[in-house]
């Protein structure tokens, strides 16, 4: 079938995006579903730093690729095999599938399905499927996923089906932004009872991790970002205080749980600093593979402090959406307020801009009516 999709056409191009112009939109061949995938027609789909590190150079992937990875939508066709789906379910992408069988699948979330993983680096569908094509050449996959376009065909293990009250928009952030931002606070941290949690970084995961933490905890909640728009926001979310990141050192401010998700070597250099006798420095961020960190190693020592990487919120999927859904439905997870706008999938190179300025947390796209 004949879709609408945004594709990469080449890494690196200089900014403004707007100008270079590295994604195209415009029509892709897409296949239909083979065994054990299913079509999805896109309803929403979200701008993530995941996406721009690819635009920018950040994270090396196979072009031309079709984008975005935090999506959600309607199930339009089953292929063969799949069960627990039907035709209308409402679904939303995780962007790293798990296999279910390797080693990594049975360490409840703490370590990536090596399957997936290998899966994503090269471009294709778990099971080595290629479903993209344009002019007879193949479109790579993005994460498993490629939802910045009207329909895309995923494995079935890529999606997690939602209630139908769960709007587009809410349930494209829940695949990415929450459940990474707000594993990391649940599944990495795990805050006991009246522990304060410190966020650097409030991007799009930095504000889910800030409400996942206000939502489920009785501690002071700290936002940290060197944005002031961004503070303000964390402020009216429920934040106990808000700090630029010197102000942070300055003041001395140390807690037993503290989240980097800011991708910046500096950011994570502050959170380790930021992080109380005996605590957890939880790092989510994606930095450039190239970047380097300073810490005084004698303070991991002899403070008992504890340094983790959390990737997708150490998550799993089918595990955790529905528990962030219902958190969201209990009217305790303002999902909505992550969302900074609405926008074109024709406007995309302009969002990238929007995003690498610090001017956005999630910037979403719809594609109509559900």
């Amino acid at each position: 079938m004949k879709i609408t999709g945004a594709v990469l056409e080449e890494i690196g191009r200089e900014r403004p995006y707007a100008q270079s112009r590295p994604i195209t939109v415009g029509e892709v061949d897409l296949d239909p579903p083979g065994p054990g995938e299913i079509l999805v027609r896109i309803e929403a789909a979200g701008l993530c730093h995941s996406d721009l590190s690819v635009v920018d150079g950040n994270r090396v992937r196979p072009v031309p690729m079709l984008l975005g990875h935090e999506a959600a939508g309607r199930v339009e066709q089953l292929g063969d095999d799949v069960v627990g789906l039907a035709e209308g379910d409402r679904v939303v992408m995780a962007f790293l599938p798990r296999c279910g069988e390797c080693k990594n699948c049975h360490t409840d979330g703490k370590l990536p399905c090596s399957v997936g993983s290998a899966s994503n680096n090269a471009g294709v569908l778990l099971g080595d499927a290629q479903r993209l094509h344009r002019d007879g050449q193949d479109i790579k996959h993005h994460l498993g996923v490629s939802g910045f376009a009207t329909h895309a065909v995923v494995n079935a293990k890529s999606v997690v089906k939602v209630d139908d009250d769960v709007p587009p928009a809410i349930a494209a952030v829940l695949g990415c932004a929450v459940l990474t931002g707000g594993g990391a606070v649940l599944n990495t941290g795990q805050p006991q009872e009246g522990d304060a949690v410190v966020v650097v970084g409030l991007g799009g995961v930095g504000m889910a991790a800030l409400i996942t933490a206000l939502s489920v905890g009785n501690g002071d909640v700290i936002g940290v970002d060197a944005v002031p728009e961004k503070l303000e926001a964390a402020r009216e979310l429920g934040a106990t205080a808000v700090y630029t990141p010197q102000e942070a050192l300055d003041n001395g401010l140390k807690a037993p749980v503290v989240i980097e998700a800011a991708g910046n070597a500096r950011a994570f250099e502050t959170a380790v600093q930021l992080t109380d006798v005996g605590g957890v420095t939880v790092t989510v961020g994606l930095p450039a593979p190239d970047a380097r960190a300073s810490i005084a190693p004698l303070g991991i020592t002899a403070e008992a402090r504890t340094i983790v990487g959390s990737y997708l919120g150490s998550a799993v999927p089918q595990r955790d959406i529905p528990k962030y859904a219902q958190l969201w439905r209990e009217g305790k997870l303002p999902v909505e307020s992550l969302i900074s706008s609405h926008i074109r999938l024709e406007d995309i190179n302009e969002a990238m801009d929007q995003l690498a300025d610090g001017k956005a947390i999630r910037q979403v796209i719809l594609f109509g009516e559900s």
